[in-house]
């Protein structure tokens, strides 16, 4: 079977979608811990997890809405990720978090690895995924000092 242009375009289109969408639930899980936290924690937090997913999301959001508009491809709105359960506790929250960031980035290294984004000749696509992945690549180290420092 023929792969084609119009295949690869929509395996990544695809691809960007489901990593947005686990930006989404990494986002759902930030907010539950956020409310769990004191001031203190919930300000390093938001500082140094939810705002770097947060512009991640929106990035990756964006990446994708350009690329379906420049190639002609149908469009999706994403939607707010569910709450979890409160039984998860702040650890629990953020290892969620962690572990959906971890999922988005790995499919992200995939696609970049697979060099599908140059075969598509797409620079801003290329452009788009580096960022993403360059804003959650400071969410990991975030997390182990937040989750270090917990209870302290």
């Amino acid at each position: 079977m023929a792969y084609t242009t119009a295949d690869a375009r929509q395996q990544l289109l695809d691809t960007l979608a489901t990593a947005a969408e686990e930006l989404g639930v990494a986002l759902a899980a930030l907010t539950d811990a956020y409310e769990q936290l004191d001031e203190n924690a919930a300000e390093r937090l938001e500082r140094d997890l939810f705002r770097p997913v947060q512009a991640a999301y929106g990035r990756a959001q964006r990446t994708h809405a350009g690329f379906a508009e420049r190639h002609g491809l149908p469009g999706r709105a994403f939607e707010p990720a569910a709450a979890g359960a409160p039984a998860h506790g702040v650890r629990g929250f953020l290892t969620l978090a962690v572990d959906a960031v971890a999922r988005a980035d790995a499919m992200l290294a995939d696609l970049q690895d697979s060099m599908l984004p140059v075969e598509v000749g797409d620079p801003q696509l290329r452009a788009g995924i580096e960022e993403v992945r360059v804003l959650l690549g400071r969410v990991r180290t975030g997390s182990r000092e937040l989750l270090r420092t917990l209870g302290r």
